[in-house]
């Protein structure tokens, strides 16, 4: 074998078991191997693996059920690259085999396409972008369960309080709220101990709410990062972004960063009719923070009429005039 030939090995990670196929330059699959996760998996791979001189991995789902294994053979300085789901799908349905579906075949498609995709994400040690988002994604937990909680006590209170309780409830107005309550029956009674139960977990929230946005001004103050000084951007938001983007330089040109964000229409032109529609299928949790800049907002319009899918559809469905 050629030394100059570079292997590609698709790993296609499970929770108890992962799966790697070496492929070559042409796609050929040189080999096969099912690995079984635990203590010793990442050295039983490297020490397979050093059979080809030249390789690198191509890991399905890098920031998701193959993190473990695509962050320490990153840690070891070795070419990852971060396969979708969805490429490594395409990919083997269009191999002969009629789209069969086993870990091996699906190995082979990702290191295919790890092969041939020259534009997938390269899997970068986990640094201070992978704190903030670990940071705001468990804000973003607390903050569900606090409103989860609030709603119950809304609940609870319009049995126990005449007229409920007021809006914007907090842990000291439901305390207030709570003081004046004097069960008549045993129910309001279990309601009352419920109520309590669930204000104490309110406050316990609430501190932990506290206690992560000063963890995340420091995680933002380490990252120095200049966002904060933008007007209407805060600590949160700052590490919302930052976390979400990681590192800016992956973007080739600001049109890259704007369809990463959803801030950039894609073209639905079909025949002579031009129109734009929004872009749903980008980075979910990173469209709110980054399109809510002016400066992120798309100039370019056509002159060709209506540019979005409504007003499309509004000319599709006038009325056509009687005949006469």
């Amino acid at each position: 074998m050629e030394t100059s030939v570079v292997i590609v090995i698709g790993i296609d990670p499970h929770k108890s078991s992962l799966t790697a196929v070496a492929v070559d330059d042409t796609g050929h699959e040189l080999a096969a191997r099912r690995f079984v996760v635990n203590a010793g998996t990442f050295t039983q791979l490297i020490s397979w693996a050093q059979r080809w001189p030249q390789h690198r991995f191509a890991v399905e789902g890098a920031k998701g059920l193959g993190r473990g294994i695509a962050q320490q053979l990153a840690a070891t300085g070795a070419g990852v690259v971060d396969v979708p789901a969805t490429l490594a799908a395409r990919a083997r349905l269009l191999t002969t085999g009629g789209g069969r579906k086993t870990d091996a075949t699906d190995a082979a498609s990702i290191a295919r396409v790890g092969l041939h995709h020259h534009r997938l994400d390269p899997v970068q040690p986990e640094d201070q972008s992978t704190i903030l988002r670990l940071l705001t994604e468990h804000r973003d937990d607390l903050t569900h369960e606090r409103t989860r909680i609030l709603n119950r006590l809304h609940g609870l209170l319009r049995d126990l309080v005449p007229g409920g309780a007021p809006t914007g409830l907090s842990a000291d107005k439901t305390a207030a709220a709570l003081r004046g309550v004097r069960p008549a029956t045993a129910t309001d009674s279990c309601r009352r101990d419920i109520a309590r139960q669930l204000l104490a977990a309110l406050r316990r929230i609430d501190a932990q709410l506290k206690a992560n946005e000063t963890e995340l001004d420091h995680a933002v103050t380490a990252a120095r990062s200049s966002l904060t000084e933008l007007p209407g951007i805060g600590v949160i938001m700052a590490a919302k972004i930052l976390g979400h983007v990681g590192n800016v330089t992956r973007f080739p040109n600001a049109d890259h960063f704007a369809s990463y964000t959803g801030a950039a229409p894609i073209d639905a032109s079909s025949g002579p009719r031009k129109r734009h529609r929004l872009n749903t299928g980008a980075t979910a949790n990173s469209t709110p923070p980054c399109t809510s800049s002016p400066s992120s907002k798309p100039t370019t319009q056509t002159s060709d009429g209506p540019t979005t899918s409504a007003n499309s559809a509004k000319v599709r469905h006038q009325p056509k005039p009687d005949a006469p």
